[in-house]
């Protein structure tokens, strides 16, 4: 049997009607000739020829591929029961169509980020080194001495790269606005270890990454296209950085993103950086990456860097920030770490959601074969094989997964759209696209659905009962025990799920609660921050320190602006850095051992002005103005850890670079992010040299402004402020505080926002699935309660009687639920703060919230089977 002959079959029967048709008419024609009868003539032509039906039947079976056939006719069967069932229809294509989504679109975003390689040339032999500073930071950034050391001993890598983040002012030309570039510096090599060409121009050598060459940069594809519109023109032109010339020597491909996807600009770093910080064994500032020999594996490079550390580090055993050992990580590993546990969760809780709409279907399919089961029985009683039954009934399942199915990938679409649109933050945010594996997962989604909720409303129409259910009145009730025990026990596991995952959105609102209302030892409210950067090559030092007085007197004097001040990093923006430190007339600390604290450089009526409280002593002294800094204010947590029990005021610091710093003050503790602990901290004055050089000073600050009114209307003026000051001045990162802790606690509340729609849409299944199920169940036993109520049953008893059928498996899916989220909830402990995994109210407020939703969708159908006309039920019979 060729494939050819099937798909023709139909042509080739009405071609044989036709021939057959003609040869008969042509033979009656030649009998009637002949002297017969007209009947005579035909009844002798169809005995020559035979019947034409039973030919026409017996060739259009030999054209066929039997279970082909069967299957169209399955199709056409399951199609016709659907059409006679639009609204169970149209609800399961719903379901399962929001099951297929969510998990289709959460399943592109895990794989793309997690599970796709790197763009690059052998992805799986890029790595990511960190140096294992002992005591303090396992997984610590490299010093540029260290990596040099590693570059030139080392023999397990094809090739070593180190890179350091940037921001510029890129200025503006032809009447382009200036703006701040975020962007990195490359080692000359990065682009040949990552196996990345340029997309034009050419990539950086080694002579442009020296102090001595000419500045160039690469551009992003993106920036190319948006400030210089594409034009080719761009390459080997100059633009300004900072105010010093580069020229543009590359264009990288437009899906390029290293290390971050926010990087629209690179340079060469050992042209950039001074050779100081480039040779210092102790100042981490650096990633970097190497790609593995062929045949060298990840713990052996790891070992030989490790060795390279130690004899270093034994060298300057005196200086306990020079590392002892090395550590690493694949390279993909390095850039999606931090987000791979809240995808996974998120992963988790969409297979939780289409598991749900699975039970879903298959439990109001369940319910729906109650209705067809003398239909059933006749067909079997026909001669129908169980096989038969169990293949239409996997039919109508399958096509209403195929139908759920192409609507779900709709959704998946515009939801991997809307979070491509919403969190650009995400690391391979570029790469997040649907795709054939995608559409493949989809249609093994669309095939599973159709299996589970198939087969479990197959199997539970038991074909050995025919009998039994020719022989049903609509006067019993048709559910028979087996079936309600299936029934309830889907309903429970419904249940029992959407227990879970509404257990874990309350953990996880509840932690970011918490974490948004933490404080961070500051105002916040109507509280302004801008970041601008001074760039080295029109500010010298005297410069700076005159730029930043004109712009806070010009500003404190603007009306509506309560005070204004200077910090380089604002509570809540980050870790900014640290210093290592002893403390004066104290004796030496354990070889290997030191002392470490975060560090910050401010004006000093920035105290007051984002309401940083003095604990004790006084502010710095007004000599600290355009000289070297001699002062230093701590915090309360660096008071407690390191004099506890005295006082600090008065005693001297000697910092990293042998600096004396003499305290002054003690203030309280600010947080340098949301939902981290506070940790010691040292104040400089801003406006004095960090060391005695001419051009050690902090080029960058960032502006506060508080109000007492909607401070978001200062922005402006405020802006214009920096402008009359220097035009060329661009200003980035203008948000209020309440703003900047918005974007630290982003995570938590997308987290958070999202497994609670993923809870709220399982609880409305299961609502809708219940109060189906009940009303199904209601409907078939109508005359039943008919006939209970006309023998004198109390309508609350009949109210109580529905009430149960659907209250049982709803509790018991609660218990399950409850005791699964005992164990499971620890799985997102991680992302926690101050709430634990088993938090009492969260448990009874999720148990209470369940039972009041199963209850009122059990009340409905309950309370119209208690209303019912007994005459009226009984006359249905």
């Amino acid at each position: 049997m060729s494939w050819r002959r099937f798909f023709r079959r139909t042509r080739v029967d009405a071609d044989l009607k036709e021939e057959m048709s003609a040869h008969l008419a042509a033979q009656i024609e030649e009998n009637v000739a002949r002297g017969q009868s007209v009947e005579e003539a035909r009844r002798a032509a169809f005995l020559k020829f035979g019947n034409p039906q039973q030919v026409r039947e017996t060739l259009w079976r030999q054209n066929t591929i039997s279970w082909l056939d069967s299957i169209a006719r399955d199709c056409k069967h399951g199609v016709r029961a659907l059409r006679r069932s639009p609204g169970f229809a149209l609800v399961s294509i719903l379901v399962i169509a929001l099951g297929i989504g969510v998990n289709a679109a959460l399943f592109t975003v895990v794989r793309s980020v997690l599970l796709k390689p790197l763009p690059f040339r052998d992805p799986q032999r890029l790595v990511r080194l960190y140096e294992n500073t002992l005591n303090f930071f396992p997984y610590n950034s490299s010093a540029g001495g260290i990596f040099a050391e590693w570059q030139k001993d080392s023999h397990s890598f094809a090739g070593m790269a180190i890179s350091r983040y940037a921001e510029y002012n890129l200025s503006g030309t032809q009447g382009q606005l200036p703006e701040v570039i975020e962007a990195a510096k490359f080692s000359w090599n990065m682009l040949p270890v990552l196996g990345v060409e340029p997309a034009l121009g050419r990539n950086f050598t080694a002579a442009d990454d020296r102090p001595s060459a000419n500045g160039t940069a690469i551009l992003s594809w993106g920036l190319w296209k948006r400030r210089y519109g594409g034009n080719p023109a761009i390459l080997n032109q100059t633009i300004l950085l900072d105010a010093r010339p580069y020229t543009v020597i590359g264009i990288l491909p437009a899906w390029f993103a290293y290390p971050t996807s926010q990087a629209q600009l690179w340079t060469p770093v050992y042209h950039e950086e001074p050779p100081a910080l480039m040779q210092a064994l102790d100042d981490h500032e650096f990633h970097a990456i190497g790609r593995l020999q062929p045949g060298v594996s990840l713990p052996e490079a790891v070992a030989e860097l490790s060795l390279i550390a130690k004899r270093i580090h034994d060298g300057h055993g005196d200086n306990p920030f020079v590392s002892g050992g090395a550590n690493g990580s694949s390279l993909l590993e390095s850039i999606v770490g931090d987000i791979r546990t809240p995808l996974n969760i998120l992963l988790g809780a969409t297979a939780c959601v289409l598991l749900i709409a699975c039970l879903n279907i298959a439990n109001l399919l369940v319910a729906r074969s109650v209705g067809r089961r003398r239909e059933l029985a006749i067909r079997t009683a026909l001669g129908g094989s169980r096989a038969e039954l169990l293949r239409q009934h996997l039919m109508e399942s399958l096509l209403l997964s195929v139908a759920g199915g192409g609507f779900g990938l709709l959704l998946a679409w515009a939801l991997v759209q809307w979070f491509v649109s919403l969190r650009q933050d995400v690391p391979r945010i570029d790469a997040i696209h649907i795709d054939g594996t995608v559409l493949a997962f989809t249609a093994g989604l669309v095939v599973l659905t159709a299996l589970f909720a198939g087969l479990v409303s197959a199997f539970s129409s038991r074909g050995d009962q025919v009998l039994s259910a020719l022989q049903e009145s609509s006067r019993s009730y048709s559910g028979g025990h087996a079936r309600t025990r299936l029934r309830r026990v889907l309903l429970s596991l419904e249940v029992g799920l959407t227990v879970v995952l509404l257990i874990g959105a309350g953990l996880l609102l509840k932690s970011y609660a918490r974490l948004r209302s933490s404080s961070l030892g500051c105002i916040t409210n109507n509280v302004l921050t801008m970041d601008f950067s001074l760039p080295a090559a029109r500010y010298d030092f005297p410069a700076a320190v005159h730029f930043y007085q004109d712009l806070l007197t010009r500003v404190r004097s603007y009306p509506g602006v309560q005070a204004a001040g200077l910090i380089d990093t604002v509570p809540g923006a980050g870790y900014g850095g640290d210093n290592g430190f002893t403390i004066q007339g104290r004796p030496p600390l354990p070889q290997g051992r030191g002392q470490i604290a975060l560090h910050r450089w401010i004006d000093p009526q920035s105290f007051s002005a984002i309401g940083i409280p003095f604990e004790s002593g006084s502010t710095f002294d007004d000599s600290q103005h355009l000289g070297p800094a001699t002062e230093v204010i701590i915090s309360e947590s660096f008071r407690r850890q390191y004099f506890s029990g005295e006082n600090p005021i008065g005693q001297t610091l000697i910092t990293q670079n042998d600096r004396p710093f003499r305290i002054v003050g003690v203030v309280g503790d600010t947080l340098f992010e949301v939902g981290e602990r506070p940790l010691p901290m040292m104040y400089f004055p801003l406006d004095t040299l960090i060391s005695s050089g001419p051009k050690d000073f902090i080029g960058s600050a960032s502006l506060v402004v508080r109000s007492q009114q909607d401070v978001t209307r200062l922005a402006l003026p405020v802006q214009k402020i920096i402008q009359q000051l220097d035009p060329d001045l661009p200003v980035s990162d203008i948000l209020t505080m309440d703003q900047l802790i918005g974007t630290q606690t982003l995570d938590a509340s997308f987290n958070a926002t999202l497994l609670l729609i993923f809870a709220l849409v399982s609880l409305l299944l299961a609502a809708v699935g219940l109060f189906g199920v009940i009303s199904y169940l209601a409907a078939q036993r109508t005359t039943e309660i008919g006939v209970r109520i006309a023998l004198g049953a109390q309508r609350s008893q009949v109210l109580m009687l529905i009430l149960r059928d659907g209250l049982r498996p709803a509790l018991i899916g609660l218990v399950l639920g409850l005791a699964s989220s005992a164990a499971l909830t620890r799985l997102i402990q991680s992302m926690l703060y101050e709430t634990q995994p088993l938090d009492v109210e969260i448990f009874g407020l999720v148990a209470v919230i369940l039972f009041l939703v199963a209850a009122a969708a059990c009340m409905i159908p309950a309370w119209r089977a208690s209303r019912l006309n007994p005459v009226a039920a009984l006359r249905m019979e």
